[in-house]
């Protein structure tokens, strides 16, 4: 018996020896992963991740003070609509020219300038017929390009003295195209061409680009019965989305020919 008790002792010895070295080994993975975790942490606070996402946070907050306070929301809105939009001293020149896509808001700014004594002459783009207006004039029906309407409406200002610069196809670019060639044609000294508000800045790009090397001298006259107002454009939607667009238009203009605005 005595013996058989000597031997449960020793056998209760060793598994306590066992327990306590199982211990020790979860002890030690447990405080292994905690430094793990701790490194892990440091390393993170020290990589450019939360650097980013703080710049972030900072952007949009600034930008949710600047959209809250009116103050300081719409300077900057304004800035941003009055950048599509040239503004540059008309002086007298040989013929106003007014772009395709002014309409009536060009016919209207070409008769003021009249008015003025800035030129006599009006010159308008013709309208190259699009798909749908092929298929008009295919069944016989009246059909009424942007020039004949934009040379009505100059009429009924009492503007007598127009022609047509004929173009291949639509577009600012076209128009840039064109004009050079017909402003030497023509022995034009001096040109002011009328272009809607919103599309005045990259126009004025565009023909200066064009223009270069050509004895002419373009000044670019934003119509001011355009339905754009760089100081309200935010409060429509046709007004923000013609924001959007033209900027657009206008970053792509000077990233792909970069000269000062």
């Amino acid at each position: 018996m005595r013996l058989f008790a000597q031997s449960r002792v020793k056998a209760t010895e060793r598994e306590g020896n066992h327990v306590e070295t199982a211990g020790v080994h979860h002890a030690a993975r447990r405080d292994a992963a905690i430094g793990c975790i701790v490194q892990e942490n440091r390393r993170g606070m020290n990589s450019p991740r939360p650097k980013r996402v703080a710049i972030l946070i900072a952007l949009l907050s600034v930008a949710a003070a600047i959209i809250a306070v009116p103050s300081i929301r719409d300077p900057i809105l304004r800035a941003a609509g009055w950048a599509l939009v040239a503004t540059e001293p008309i002086m007298p020149a040989d013929i106003i020219v007014i772009s395709a896509d002014s309409g009536g808001a060009g016919a209207l700014e070409a008769a003021d300038l009249v008015k003025r004594g800035i030129a006599t002459r009006v010159a308008v783009f013709t309208d190259p017929p699009s798909r749908e207006d092929l298929e008009f004039i295919r069944r016989g029906l009246p059909y009424e390009d942007g020039a004949e309407r934009q040379i009505r409406q100059l009429k009924w200002l009492g503007i007598t003295d127009v022609v047509q610069i004929p173009r291949p196809e639509a577009g600012t670019e076209s128009e840039g195209q064109v004009l050079p060639p017909w402003s030497d044609q023509h022995q034009l000294r001096s040109i002011v061409f009328v272009a809607t508000r919103d599309h005045s800045h990259r126009t004025r790009r565009i023909l200066s680009r064009a223009m270069s090397g050509h004895q002419t001298r373009v000044s670019v006259q934003s119509a001011s019965y355009s339905v754009f107002d760089p100081d309200r454009w935010w409060k429509s939607r046709d007004g923000i989305r013609t924001e959007i667009i033209e900027l657009q238009k206008l970053l792509l203009d000077a990233v792909l020919h970069p000269r000062p605005f």
